[in-house]
């Protein structure tokens, strides 16, 4: 991996959390991802499943990890399943884990080869009464590949079909959405090299770049300073492209007087960053284009400020909905008649913005979060209003990333990425 080594205490915090939720006398099970295949030899790069990796610091393929608190064994409570390496795989495929770096990984001292799982599998089971899987119950999956995970729940379930067997979501999205200091500071070394590559790009734009030689600049200034690569699929959209949401092409050349907008974030250590900013590709705002552009500022500097604990998402978004329709109005978009005689479940603002606000951000983009429960400290929200207007060539979207404080408004992650227009004009000249 290109990142720093991770304490391991964060990851032992993690899972004293995470037991101590658990139901007596149970056992909780967590897989390494898959490693996908495209066609003959190939395969996508490896991408750890963000569970295992919250609780260990694992970063490897065929990897398990066993929690049972209650074991008659004391070495049995933690246990960490690994493919044995040797010195062909060293060769080959490139050093893994062995017991003593795993321990160094995770803090875990059990330590058994995959080969075992089987056997001492059916001596924890023979212990245990309960057992937790782990499902995918985001709110936004669309799983249609079976899993490492939907396999091993299937056959367990199989094996042992006498185990009563719980659900192990409700816990680690609860925990995983409350981040611990280290997090937050991983989160922020994200933040930090995705303003390293805004600044780079600052400096590169000008009349006749394409999209993708945009995104290659962002790669080459994230991979330098030791990301993982993107945090997901990066837009870089110019003049009306930015009125796709989810434009992914990136293959466009950038025209004079066309705004460019650019959804992109570091990962780092596995941590996400999501930042959106939009840059005139010319170097310069014209009147209009700066009018819209502050309003979405506007809405976004408002709207974070309500990231307090206590707030209710839904809420939220309705509050959001009356900061952005002043907007519009002012803007000459929409009109006082249009709001009176809106369809509340379609209001008048959501023709010009029609996404949400926010969502959570940790080691997933859209990460956990039970959006019907309260926000809480250190959850980490983005803030991403925006305003589309395809009749005029023009899509504004302003995006950071915010951690909830205790007191007092959140702490912006992206605080030293510019965003004022006066500052993004002098840096462009």
């Amino acid at each position: 991996m290109k990142y720093f080594p991770i304490d391991k205490n964060l990851f032992i915090k993690n899972r004293k959390k995470f037991v101590a939720k658990m139901k007596s006398n149970s056992l909780a099970v967590f897989n390494s991802n898959d490693i996908y295949p495209i066609s003959a030899d190939s395969v996508l790069p490896f991408a750890q499943h963000r569970d295992i990796f919250y609780l260990s610091g694992v970063d490897q393929e065929e990897s398990i990890l066993v929690l049972f608190p209650d074991a008659n064994k004391p070495e049995h409570r933690e246990i960490l399943f690994l493919r044995e390496t040797n010195e062909h795989i060293a060769v080959w495929e490139g050093e893994k884990l062995d017991k003593k770096k795993a321990f160094e990984t995770a803090g875990i001292k059990t330590v058994y080869w995959l080969q075992d799982f089987d056997k001492v599998f059916f001596e924890l089971m023979t212990e245990a009464e309960n057992v937790y899987i782990n499902t995918n119950e985001h709110y936004r999956q669309a799983v249609v590949t079976e899993t490492r995970e939907d396999r091993f729940i299937k056959k367990c379930k199989s094996d042992f079909p006498g185990h009563t067997y719980l659900r192990s979501q409700p816990i680690i999205q609860r925990l995983r959405a409350i981040k611990e200091p280290e997090e937050i500071a991983l989160m922020q070394q994200a933040c930090d090299i995705t303003e390293k590559g805004f600044r780079r790009v600052l400096g590169y734009t000008k009349p006749g770049v394409w999209e993708y030689e945009v995104e290659a600049e962002y790669i080459h200034e994230f991979i330098k300073n030791r990301a993982d690569g993107f945090a997901y699929t990066p837009i870089i959209a110019s003049g009306d492209s930015a009125n796709v949401l989810h434009y992914i092409e990136n293959n466009q050349q950038c025209k004079s007087g066309d705004m460019m907008l650019m959804d992109v974030g570091a990962s780092y250590a596995r941590y996400a960053s999501d930042m959106t900013r939009c840059i005139p590709v010319s170097g310069k705002f014209t009147e209009r284009q700066k009018d819209v552009y502050n309003a979405v500022l506007r809405v976004k500097n408002e709207a974070a400020k309500m990231l307090v604990p206590g707030t209710i998402w839904a809420d939220y978004h309705v509050e959001v909905g009356k900061i952005m329709t002043r907007e519009l109005i002012s803007l000459g978009l929409i009109t006082q008649e249009d709001v009176d005689n809106e369809d509340p479940k379609w209001p008048a603002y959501k023709k010009y913005f029609m996404h949400g606000t926010s969502h959570n951000i940790g080691l997933d983009t859209h990460d956990y979060g039970i959006l019907s429960e309260p926000m809480e400290a250190n959850m980490v929200f983005t803030v991403e209003p925006g305003i589309y207007i395809p009749e005029e060539n023009l899509g504004i979207r302003l995006e950071d990333d915010y951690v909830i404080q205790e007191n007092g408004e959140p702490f912006n992650l992206m605080q030293n990425i510019p965003i004022e227009v006066e500052d993004i004009e002098a840096l462009m000249q």
